[in-house]
Parts: C-alpha cells; structure tokens; sequence
C-alpha cells in the first residue's frame, strides 16, 4: 500500500503547481454554470405542472457539478497512460515492483483530486452569496452534508474505476480516441451531465439508473440538495459500493487479459 500512497502523494502536488490553468478553468465554469441555470429558468418559467426539481435545487445542482468538474467527467484523462501502451513503454511498468490497475489507479485519483481541489473552492465559496435561484444552498441537515461526502468520495473511486476501462480498452484498440468518444457522450450523458435525470422521459431514467454512470454524479447532487431522501441514501451508497466492486474486478481481469497479449517490439 505504501507505493501507491506515494504515488497519489506525488502526483497530487505536482498537479497543485498548475495554479493559471486553474484560474483559468474557473472563470470557463463559472461562465457554464450561469449559461445552464439560465437556460433552465427559461425552460421553468413556461412549465406546465410541478416539475421533479425546484430551480434552487437546479442551481445547487448546475454548482457542484461546475465545483466538482474535475471528479465527475469522464473525458478528463491522463494522456500518458494512454502513450504507455501506443508507444511500448508499458514495458518499464511491468518491470515495477508493483501491480499496474493499482499503480494507474492511485495517479488518476491523485490527478483529479489536485484539479478539483484548485477550482471547487474558490467557486464554492463565491457561487454561496449570489441572489436567488443563482445561488448554492446549503444542505438541509448536518446528516446530508456528512451522506453527500460519502456519495462523493465513492462517486469518485467509481469513477476512476470506470475511467481505468478506457485505458485498458488501448491494449485492444491501440487508440483512445473511440473509447473516449463512447464513455464520454455515452457515460456523461446518463450521469446526468448535460441534464439532471429526473428531467428525462421515465424510459430513459429507467435506462440510466439500471447504469452506474448516475452514482458518479446525479445521485451525490441531489442528495445535498435535498431532492433524494436520507433512507435513499443508504441504499444509493451500498450499490456504489457494489458497483464500484464489481467494475474493479472487470477492469482487473481486462487488465490480466490485455497482459497476456501484449507485445513489445524494439531493444
């Protein structure tokens, strides 16, 4: 456990130093954040009927998905990874002392940890004290906030468990391009990315909650909001616990195969 602790310890400060490309990503989430909760409030104001979410529950959803970018998208990748396999160098990693999922698990998490902890901040805390329906509300008890942290951190871990996939889909493919293309529209959008899943015809909510894409995102966000009770809750963490086992396992045994296979040419 040592190695990979040291691994996510190293890779976290290096991507702390990378403080304008921050700066800069905050002011494009911002601008996001307001263009989404705009569009929204012009779809609300000609609703017919109580629509599933209230619009403050929106704008505090819109924010912690703009705050949180870094731990929830699926196209936010480590090209290196990727250059590993395309170009041989996957050679130097069979040579550590160490197992490749963990080894290429403990940087992803390092990597999205250090962007997200640069940007969430600053917006959190500004995006508190804007006028109504702009603003992020505070969670309805002490109870949600400490349940929304859970849903978070293994939102997280099941998303970068998810993300290993595409990386491990390179031994077969030989390019990332079509598998990031596939998660990323695919995933993104029944994560409830482009819009909040109880905002979708009730066929394709029954698709995305048959997926574990929206326990990456839609189900931590509207537990903080308050539109996902606390008994609902439990049972949201205990199946991202299962789901996040059973793709860590997928992805190992993926990993195992695309091993076997794997050729390394040159000397």
């Amino acid at each position: 456990m040592t190695p990979y602790w040291s691994v996510l310890k190293l890779r976290l400060l290096n991507g702390l130093q990378y403080r304008s490309a921050a700066l800069a990503g905050i002011a494009t989430q911002f601008f996001f954040g307001f263009i989404f909760i705009m569009i929204f409030e012009a779809f609300y104001s000609q609703a017919a009927g109580q629509p599933p979410m209230s619009m403050q529950e929106l704008a505090t959803y819109t924010w912690l998905r703009q705050a949180l970018l870094a731990f929830i998208a699926l196209w936010f990748r480590d090209s290196e990874l990727f250059q590993l396999v395309t170009t041989g160098n996957i050679a130097y990693e069979l040579c550590r002392p160490t197992g490749i999922y963990e080894f290429w698990y403990s940087k992803l998490i390092a990597q999205r940890l250090a962007s997200a902890l640069l940007r969430c901040f600053p917006i959190l805390i500004v995006v508190f004290f804007l006028p109504e329906p702009y603003n992020l509300s505070l969670p309805p008890s002490l109870t949600t906030l400490l349940l929304f942290g859970a849903a978070t951190v293994l939102g997280l871990l099941l998303l970068v468990a998810i993300s290993m996939l595409i990386y491990i889909s390179v031994f077969w493919t030989l390019s990332p391009m079509g598998s990031m293309l596939i998660f990323g529209v695919f995933g993104e959008f029944f994560a409830g990315m482009i819009i909040p899943i109880p905002l979708m015809p009730d066929w394709m909510q029954n698709i995305a909650y048959l997926l574990p894409f929206h326990l990456t995102l839609d189900f931590p966000f509207r537990l903080y909001s308050g539109n996902i009770a606390q008994d609902e809750a439990l049972i949201g963490l205990c199946t991202q616990l299962g789901w996040l086992i059973v793709v860590v396992i997928i992805g190992k045994l993926l990993l195992r195969r695309g091993l076997r296979r794997i050729v390394v040419q040159g000397g």
